[in-house]
């Protein structure tokens, strides 16, 4: 009798195969070098939200931000991913996490300068977004430089382990900090955390990079790009429901500042908690499925995801007390990093070495790109409607889509 999908999780879970990806040299630099600049990162996002509504008391202001930051995404992604297939990837990461550091201590200067406004909190949020366009597509390619492809998924399973360790830790760090010392103190952190990233990629020992023969132009090389993603059913749904969640779902985090004090009145230690439990429930997530190996049902964990997310969202909009509103968090993130997670290792493992550039800069568009357009529709309704009812409107719309996926898509499901 074939075993149940409980009875195949349940006999998966080895924590000895969780870091199977550090044993490789170039990928333990890559780890620890992310995890001390995403560190940082978290710091300054959590501190410049924070900032933003101290000085404005708006929530459509957060917004702003949020569509500033992922504005860039859409100006700049394809492009970046034709950028990331024509040069080496490490190169184009230096210069990359290089302008984010100038942009954190910029930051830094005018904040203990009391010089810091509105406008230039969005102005920065720009910046970054600028950055960090050219900078997923390559940081997303460079995985299979580091790891052989039977270790793809376990790295990236780390990656996104450390991305949320990051997130559960930075952000109440960053609480604490701005709480005791003020942003200033958040933004200076960030801006120290990107020279270990800098190091690591620099001592890296990587193959030559080998320029493909035959080059397309930049529009033709966009062209074979998404084509293959049009072309490939499979890949085009799962990056249909990673851009459903992008818009609507993940839109929630952009009012959490506004929510640790309207909604749960607390201040900015509370928005760092909110932030950080969701991280914590990610990390538990990202790890468990780490720990899984080289498991044959990554289909089924999607589609579980996709639903329980918005369904744990709707139940966080009617938290009133700061306890149970971590605790919901928690889940919130970890089923979201279930989507978001084995979306990224399965469009890699589907796509050519030659094309994932530029397929990875497709996702990237819909995981960064909408984000910031769903920053700016949720800021607007919350402002009118109130935050409870724009979170629960934006969930029961990523459930609905979840739902016509399950129904009409069984493909994804069964996934191996």
């Amino acid at each position: 009798m074939k075993p149940n999908f409980a009875a195949r999780l349940n006999g998966r879970f080895s924590w000895s195969r969780t870091f199977t990806a550090l044993r490789y040299p170039n990928y333990r630099l890559w780890f620890w070098g992310q995890m001390t600049s995403l560190f940082g990162s978290w710091m300054q996002i959590t501190a410049q939200g924070y900032l933003m509504y101290q000085l404005t008391r708006s929530p459509a202001h957060l917004g702003y931000v949020g569509f500033a930051a992922g504005l860039p995404t859409w100006l700049f992604m394809l492009y970046a991913g034709v950028v990331a297939d024509r040069v080496p990837r490490r190169r184009l990461l230096i210069v990359t996490q290089t302008a984010m550091m100038v942009l954190a201590f910029l930051t830094a200067a005018l904040t203990f300068a009391d010089l810091i406004r509105p406008w230039h909190l969005i102005a920065l949020a720009f910046g970054f977004g600028t950055a960090n366009a050219f900078d997923a597509p390559a940081r997303h390619a460079i995985v299979n430089e580091l790891v052989p492809t039977e270790d793809m998924t376990n790295a990236i399973a780390l990656n996104s382990a450390m991305f949320n360790a990051a997130t559960a830790v930075g952000p109440a760090v960053g609480g604490v900090t701005y709480a005791l010392l003020g942003p200033g103190w958040c933004f200076v952190v960030n801006g120290l955390s990107f020279i270990a990233v800098i190091a690591a990629l620099a001592a890296m020992k990587l193959a030559p990079f080998i320029r493909r023969p035959g080059r397309n132009s930049v529009l033709g090389d966009l062209k074979e790009g998404v084509g293959y993603v049009a072309g490939h059913g499979l890949i085009r749904t799962i990056i249909g429901l990673v851009a459903v969640i992008s818009l609507f779902g993940f839109a929630f985090a952009t009012l959490v500042p506004a929510w640790a004090v309207k909604v749960l009145g607390g201040d900015a230690m509370t928005n760092g908690l909110l932030h950080g439990t969701r991280g914590l429930g990610a990390l538990a997530a990202a790890l468990a499925i780490a720990s899984l190996g080289r498991f044959q049902f990554r289909g089924a964990l999607i589609t579980l995801g996709s639903i329980a997310f918005p369904l744990l969202l709707i139940l966080f909009a009617f938290v009133r007390s700061p306890g149970p509103a971590y605790l919901v968090l928690f889940g919130v993130g970890f089923a979201l990093i279930l989507v978001f997670n084995l979306a990224n290792a399965t469009v890699q493992t589907l796509t050519p070495i030659e094309l994932r550039g530029r397929v990875m800069s497709i996702y990237s568009l819909t995981f960064f790109g909408l984000m910031p357009i769903g920053a700016l529709l949720i800021g607007w309704s919350a402002s009118r409607a109130g935050e409870p009812a724009a979170v629960i409107i934006n969930a029961a719309l990523t459930l609905v889509y979840a739902l016509v996926v399950l129904v009409f898509f069984p493909r994804l499901r069964r996934l191996k």
